[in-house]
């Protein structure tokens, strides 16, 4: 997955509107120099890709980039770039903050999925589509190389019913609601999100593929695990809401066979290290 030439040249004009100031006034932009990319402390590698890409747009040359979902240790290089100190200097703080920012998530969603999958290794963890809006490009590509997967990419892609949109079926019954989905959608899993044991047990009967319980303590899902296991096994439990690192160990050994979380977009981000140095003799200024 790659961010598109649109979104990097978004980040371009963000920062670099019209061009270096500093760099044109000190008249140093053509003079040659290295730029290093280390991790200072261990990290799950993101965005590293289109950090160099944003580089090459600015004139840069990359000569070494880890990919990412990459387990970078202290101190280990991430990524190495030459070119005219206008190309280094004009991509450095975009290229280091995207790097930052998604190797922060990449290693929040890494520490969900390795608690969860210490007690089950089988289950999914699914970050929903909460990310911080205009940034979705990048923490889906985040969350991956942590080892998660995308809950929903957007409304277009998924059938989610939730209780707000049943408040407008009026007198329809939830069964009729179902297989109206069903017929016109007929290659979509059906998931219904529910508050309370009682509504999950009537989404399962009325032939939901998933069941998602919203904000259920992990005892609450354990009971609604055992009890569809016996009325309907073939519908899957997924547990929403609150589920991160710290606790979700728990809820995998309540059962649950997807996590979906939010808390990953919502992870620090990682420090990364950025050294540049002049390449060759430098003149003294005219």
């Amino acid at each position: 997955m790659m961010l598109s030439d649109s979104d990097l040249d978004r980040l371009f004009a963000e920062d670099v509107p019209y061009g270096d100031l500093t760099t044109q006034a000190l008249g140093i932009g053509a003079r040659p120099g290295r730029m290093v990319f280390r991790a200072r402390a261990a990290m799950v590698a993101a965005a590293t890709e289109d950090a160099a890409r944003l580089i090459a747009r600015a004139g840069g040359q990359v000569s070494q980039v880890v990919p990412s979902g990459t387990l970078a240790a202290p101190g280990e290089v991430l990524l190495t770039a030459d070119g005219s100190a206008a190309a280094l200097l004009a991509s450095w703080k975009v290229a280091q903050t995207l790097v930052e920012a998604a190797s922060g998530i990449a290693s929040g969603a890494r520490a969900l999925v390795d608690a969860a999958r210490a007690v089950n290794p089988a289950i999914v963890v699914a970050c929903t589509r909460k990310a911080f809006p205009g940034t979705r490009a990048v923490a889906v590509k985040a969350i991956v190389a942590g080892g998660a997967v995308p809950h929903r990419l957007g409304l277009s892609e998924t059938i989610l019913v939730f209780p707000e949109h049943c408040v407008f079926l009026g007198e329809e019954s939830l069964d009729s609601a179902l297989s109206r989905l069903r017929a016109l959608s007929p290659e979509k899993k059906v998931v219904v999100e529910v508050k309370d044991a009682q509504g999950a047990i009537a989404a399962a009967q009325a032939g939901a593929d998933v069941v998602q319980l919203e904000k259920f303590a992990p005892d609450a899902v354990a009971e609604v695990v055992a009890c569809l296991a016996r009325l309907a096994p073939q519908v899957k439990v997924a547990a929403a809401g609150g589920v991160n690192a710290g606790n979700a160990a728990t809820y995998a050994d309540a059962g649950a066979h997807v996590l979906v979380s939010t808390a990953p977009y919502l992870a620090p981000p990682k420090d990364v290290a950025v050294a540049i140095e002049a390449v060759g003799a430098i003149d003294a200024a005219e």
